[in-house]
Protein backbone atom coordinates (compact mmCIF):
# COMPACT_ATOMS: atom_id res chain seq x y z
CA UNK A 1 0.00 0.00 0.00
CA UNK A 2 2.92 2.33 0.62
CA UNK A 3 4.25 1.51 -2.85
CA UNK A 4 0.85 2.38 -4.34
CA UNK A 5 0.74 5.70 -2.47
CA UNK A 6 -2.23 4.72 -0.29
CA UNK A 7 -0.12 4.86 2.86
CA UNK A 8 2.83 7.09 3.54
CA UNK A 9 6.08 5.99 5.09
CA UNK A 10 5.36 7.89 8.30
CA UNK A 11 1.76 6.68 8.77
CA UNK A 12 1.41 4.94 12.16
CA UNK A 13 -0.61 1.86 11.23
CA UNK A 14 -0.45 -1.88 11.78
CA UNK A 15 -2.25 -4.85 10.28
CA UNK A 16 -4.55 -6.63 12.75
CA UNK A 17 -6.61 -9.56 11.46
CA UNK A 18 -6.57 -8.21 7.91
CA UNK A 19 -7.56 -4.65 8.89
CA UNK A 20 -5.33 -1.60 8.83
CA UNK A 21 -5.54 -0.07 12.29
CA UNK A 22 -4.32 3.37 13.26
CA UNK A 23 -1.83 3.27 16.11
CA UNK A 24 -2.03 5.75 18.94
CA UNK A 25 0.54 8.54 18.79
CA UNK A 26 3.69 8.06 20.81
CA UNK A 27 3.81 10.42 23.76
CA UNK A 28 6.92 11.55 25.62
CA UNK A 29 6.59 9.08 28.48
CA UNK A 30 5.97 6.20 26.06
CA UNK A 31 9.01 7.19 23.99
CA UNK A 32 11.15 7.53 27.12
CA UNK A 33 10.09 4.07 28.30
CA UNK A 34 10.94 2.47 24.95
CA UNK A 35 14.31 4.27 24.95
CA UNK A 36 14.98 3.05 28.50
CA UNK A 37 14.16 -0.55 27.56
CA UNK A 38 16.55 -0.25 24.62
CA UNK A 39 19.26 1.16 26.88
CA UNK A 40 18.83 -1.65 29.41
CA UNK A 41 18.37 -4.59 27.06
CA UNK A 42 20.97 -4.03 24.33
CA UNK A 43 24.05 -4.52 26.54
CA UNK A 44 22.29 -7.12 28.70
CA UNK A 45 21.42 -9.51 25.85
CA UNK A 46 24.58 -8.89 23.84
CA UNK A 47 24.73 -11.43 21.00
CA UNK A 48 22.17 -13.74 22.60
CA UNK A 49 19.25 -11.91 20.95
CA UNK A 50 18.46 -9.18 18.46
CA UNK A 51 16.56 -6.18 19.79
CA UNK A 52 13.75 -5.36 17.32
CA UNK A 53 12.18 -2.01 18.37
CA UNK A 54 8.84 -0.95 16.90
CA UNK A 55 9.23 -3.29 13.94
CA UNK A 56 6.63 -5.71 12.56
CA UNK A 57 6.16 -9.34 13.53
CA UNK A 58 4.25 -11.48 11.03
CA UNK A 59 1.52 -13.46 12.81
CA UNK A 60 -1.10 -15.87 11.49
CA UNK A 61 -4.59 -14.51 10.74
CA UNK A 62 -3.32 -11.69 8.54
CA UNK A 63 -1.79 -9.75 11.40
CA UNK A 64 1.43 -7.76 11.45
CA UNK A 65 1.56 -5.78 14.69
CA UNK A 66 4.45 -3.50 15.53
CA UNK A 67 5.25 -4.08 19.20
CA UNK A 68 7.43 -1.55 21.00
CA UNK A 69 10.23 -4.00 21.84
CA UNK A 70 10.91 -7.55 20.73
CA UNK A 71 13.85 -9.77 21.53
CA UNK A 72 14.37 -12.14 18.60
CA UNK A 73 16.45 -15.27 18.26
CA UNK A 74 19.71 -14.40 16.52
CA UNK A 75 19.78 -15.21 12.82
CA UNK A 76 22.68 -14.88 10.42
CA UNK A 77 20.65 -12.68 8.05
CA UNK A 78 19.43 -10.40 10.90
CA UNK A 79 15.93 -10.75 9.42
CA UNK A 80 16.80 -9.20 6.05
CA UNK A 81 15.77 -12.33 4.12
CA UNK A 82 12.49 -13.20 5.84
CA UNK A 83 10.00 -11.72 8.30
CA UNK A 84 10.24 -12.15 12.04
CA UNK A 85 7.64 -14.72 13.07
CA UNK A 86 6.27 -16.01 16.41
CA UNK A 87 8.83 -18.82 16.62
CA UNK A 88 11.60 -16.20 16.51
CA UNK A 89 10.26 -14.19 19.46
CA UNK A 90 11.86 -14.60 22.89
CA UNK A 91 10.14 -11.61 24.52
CA UNK A 92 7.62 -9.10 23.24
CA UNK A 93 6.92 -5.81 25.05
CA UNK A 94 4.02 -3.42 24.52
CA UNK A 95 4.33 -0.05 26.26
CA UNK A 96 0.86 1.27 27.06
CA UNK A 97 0.26 4.87 28.02
CA UNK A 98 -3.31 5.10 26.69
CA UNK A 99 -3.64 1.75 24.86
CA UNK A 100 -3.86 -0.68 27.80
CA UNK A 101 -7.34 -1.95 26.94
CA UNK A 102 -6.51 -2.44 23.26
CA UNK A 103 -3.23 -4.18 24.06
CA UNK A 104 -4.94 -6.54 26.54
CA UNK A 105 -8.12 -7.33 24.57
CA UNK A 106 -6.94 -7.26 20.94
CA UNK A 107 -3.20 -7.76 20.72
CA UNK A 108 -2.57 -10.07 23.67
CA UNK A 109 -4.96 -12.79 22.38
CA UNK A 110 -3.23 -12.61 18.98
CA UNK A 111 0.16 -13.09 20.62
CA UNK A 112 -1.13 -15.97 22.73
CA UNK A 113 -2.79 -17.73 19.79
CA UNK A 114 0.46 -17.37 17.82
CA UNK A 115 2.39 -19.06 20.64
CA UNK A 116 4.60 -16.12 21.62
CA UNK A 117 6.12 -17.38 24.87
CA UNK A 118 6.28 -14.15 26.86
CA UNK A 119 4.65 -10.73 26.61
CA UNK A 120 5.08 -7.75 28.90
CA UNK A 121 2.57 -4.93 28.95
CA UNK A 122 4.19 -1.91 30.54
CA UNK A 123 1.19 -0.06 31.96
CA UNK A 124 2.52 3.45 32.46
CA UNK A 125 -0.69 4.82 33.98
CA UNK A 126 -1.04 1.92 36.41
CA UNK A 127 2.70 1.91 37.18
CA UNK A 128 2.96 -1.87 36.72
CA UNK A 129 4.44 -4.35 34.32
CA UNK A 130 2.14 -7.21 33.45
CA UNK A 131 4.12 -10.35 32.64
CA UNK A 132 2.28 -12.96 30.53
CA UNK A 133 3.76 -16.44 30.08
CA UNK A 134 2.62 -19.89 28.94
CA UNK A 135 0.43 -19.11 25.93
CA UNK A 136 -2.75 -21.05 25.25
CA UNK A 137 -4.88 -20.76 22.09
CA UNK A 138 -6.84 -17.90 23.65
CA UNK A 139 -4.88 -16.45 26.58
CA UNK A 140 -1.83 -16.79 28.81
CA UNK A 141 -2.04 -19.22 31.73
CA UNK A 142 0.55 -17.42 33.86
CA UNK A 143 0.07 -13.72 34.62
CA UNK A 144 2.02 -11.62 37.09
CA UNK A 145 1.70 -7.91 37.88
CA UNK A 146 4.89 -6.31 39.17
CA UNK A 147 4.75 -2.77 40.52
CA UNK A 148 7.04 -0.12 41.95
CA UNK A 149 9.99 -1.52 43.83
CA UNK A 150 9.77 -4.87 42.03
CA UNK A 151 11.93 -6.44 39.36
CA UNK A 152 11.22 -8.37 36.16
CA UNK A 153 13.38 -10.79 34.19
CA UNK A 154 12.69 -12.31 30.77
CA UNK A 155 12.07 -16.05 30.93
CA UNK A 156 14.58 -16.56 28.11
CA UNK A 157 17.22 -14.61 30.05
CA UNK A 158 16.60 -14.99 33.79
CA UNK A 159 20.01 -13.43 34.47
CA UNK A 160 18.71 -10.07 33.18
CA UNK A 161 16.95 -8.56 36.18
CA UNK A 162 15.39 -5.16 35.51
CA UNK A 163 13.96 -2.74 38.10
CA UNK A 164 10.35 -1.83 37.37
CA UNK A 165 10.89 1.79 38.48
CA UNK A 166 13.64 2.20 35.89
CA UNK A 167 11.52 0.74 33.07
CA UNK A 168 8.56 2.93 34.02
CA UNK A 169 10.88 5.97 33.82
CA UNK A 170 9.49 7.16 37.10
CA UNK A 171 11.43 9.09 39.66
CA UNK A 172 12.07 7.21 42.86
CA UNK A 173 9.96 8.34 45.85
CA UNK A 174 12.98 10.33 47.12
CA UNK A 175 13.22 12.27 43.82
CA UNK A 176 9.62 13.51 43.85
Amino acid sequence: MADAGILHEDDRVELIEGEIVLMTPIGRRHAACVAELNRLLVPAVGNRALLWPQNPITLPNESEPQPDIVLLRPRADRYRQDDARPEDVLLLVEVADTSQRYDRTVKLPLYSAAGIPEVWIVDLAGEVIEVYRRPTPSDYSQVERVGRGGVVAPGAFPDIVLPVDTILVLPSPTEK
